[in-house]
């Protein structure tokens, strides 16, 4: 494809997202910043937010997943839908009853001063790694497309990318993204669609044909049942759920979007209706992987060393001109949706969780002070894909699940035990707890095929992580008094 086509079709995207920016940021003050001032059209939060989960990594990364693993991710959608359940109906009313912006100051009144900043700094952690995985996949794609044929170096694609983000984030925060996710998702499904359309157009099928085709391939096997193997269904509805839980409803990234709507109905109303519809395109995207493969095959295309390569190298050099155009756009929603709600969710994290923001008080130095803390994470997330590039030799969803055991199971057993138990911690000793956690379930990882005669932990390593940290808490636990009682429950 063209290269000067390439920068056309970022840079008239770009501009769309800054007129949207523009439109939305008000006065740019920090209620708008951080809680859209809890205006957000439910249904609008709701599409928006298919966009930011599926992000890059869905986009491209599922596709080319489906050669190794099949339809097995499935396993894990459906998990889905039962951690958006729990979601929806425990964590919402909490966080609605307790007037939230940031998720984090609920472990700040059910346990004290060290939880609550342990839990605002394990999701930094978690957030700042997910959201550079994402941000490495699509800047990959773009210097693929166009900064190799210049000889522009890769971290040079990656300031970019950034610095775009950026630009039209700063201002508006979150009352931006509500907007821009909704545009980002049209533009992801529109490519998605136009790939599949082409796919079939090439094979002679219909969309009945399509659908037969995927079936009678070898990609199409959803169970697996052996106890030993990382795909188990049981290992992988189970992780499903639980990263469902984390990954969005203990996630302030996720979270902020929805406590921007106006009131708790609205909000679990969007819950519901996201859930529904993620699980169909969720499917959409696992049959667009096996066409793909199917497609590379009858025309004798050689697949490419890393499977997130597959569907770039298809639009790219294989497809028509428009399916080129779409899937670049598609790509560019999907970089953006994913990247600038976790820009802006890390920002008001730190602003309130660390820096004691009054999201009402636009005094001093408060909006200079949150125009420093984006660009300071925005020069984190620079480097951290700098350093990924280096160390990553696995499927960048691969990775991100992975990563997110590692990082989001703290965060279980903190909000577990919060939930369903009576109990005060000693809260000093909670960082401690939280970081050994993590370090006994990686060894437990690496040993287990030793010790438990072969068996493999998959994703599920999360929920041992979470695990290890509920009982820790209970080790450092002490009996509520029943004044502490009335405290939280207030």
């Amino acid at each position: 494809m063209n290269q000067f086509l390439v920068i056309g079709i970022i840079l008239g995207y770009f501009l769309l997202l800054i007129a949207i920016s523009h439109l939305t940021a008000g006065r740019g003050d920090s209620k708008t910043f951080f809680t859209a001032n809890r205006q957000s059209p439910w249904y609008l939060v709701a599409f928006g937010m298919i966009g930011a989960t599926l992000s890059g990594v869905t986009f491209i990364s599922v596709p080319g997943w489906v050669g190794a693993s099949q339809f097995s991710y499935f396993q894990v959608v459906l998990g889905y839908i039962l951690g958006y359940t729990v979601i929806a109906t425990v964590l919402l009313p909490l966080y609605y009853r307790l007037n939230l912006v940031s998720i984090y100051s609920y472990l700040e009144r059910r346990f004290g001063f060290w939880s609550y900043k342990t839990g605002a700094f394990f999701f930094l952690l978690s957030r700042v790694i997910g959201a550079s995985f994402r941000l490495f996949l699509v800047a990959g794609v773009l210097q693929l497309a166009l900064f190799d044929a210049w000889g522009i170096p890769f971290w040079v694609s990656v300031l970019i990318t950034i610095a775009l983000i950026w630009v039209y984030t700063f201002r508006g925060g979150i009352k931006t993204i509500v907007w821009t996710d909704t545009l980002q998702t049209l533009f992801m499904l529109i490519a998605v669609g136009t790939s599949i359309y082409l796919i079939g157009k090439d094979l002679n099928l219909s969309v009945g044909g399509l659908v037969g085709a995927i079936q009678e391939s070898e990609y199409s096997k959803i169970w697996f049942w052996d106890w030993n193997d990382s795909q188990n269904f049981f290992k992988q509805f189970f992780s499903g759920a639980f990263i469902a839980i984390v990954m969005t409803g203990l996630d302030q990234d996720m979270m902020q979007k929805n406590l921007t709507c106006r009131n708790i109905e609205d909000a679990q109303k969007n819950m519901y209706w996201f859930t529904a519809v993620l699980v169909l395109v969720k499917i959409v995207f696992l049959g667009l992987g096996a066409l793909l493969y199917i497609y590379a095959n009858k025309n004798g295309i050689a697949l490419p060393e890393r499977s997130d390569d597959l569907f770039p190298m298809l639009s790219l050099n294989h497809f028509s001109l428009l399916a080129g155009i779409t899937f670049l756009l598609g790509l560019t929603a999907a970089a953006y949706s994913s990247a600038d709600s976790a820009l802006t969710a890390l920002t008001t994290s730190f602003c309130v969780d660390f820096l004691n923001f009054d999201v009402n008080d636009e005094e001093g130095n408060g909006k200079s002070t949150r125009f420093r803390v984006h660009l300071m994470f925005s020069l984190i997330l620079f480097a951290t894909i700098l350093i990924f590039r280096a160390i990553n030799d696995q499927s960048v969803i691969a990775a991100v699940f992975t990563a997110a055991g590692y990082t989001y199971g703290p965060l279980l057993g903190l909000y577990s035990f919060g939930l369903f138990s009576k109990l005060k911690v000693k809260d000093n000793l909670v960082p401690v707890v939280c970081v050994l956690s993590p370090i006994l379930s990686y060894i437990l990882n690496i040993s287990s095929q030793t010790l438990f005669g072969g068996y493999q932990f998959g994703f599920e390593i999360l929920i041992v992580n979470g695990f290890f940290t509920f009982m820790g808490l209970w080790i450092i636990s002490r009996k509520e008094s029943e004044t502490e009682t009335a405290i939280t429950s207030e």
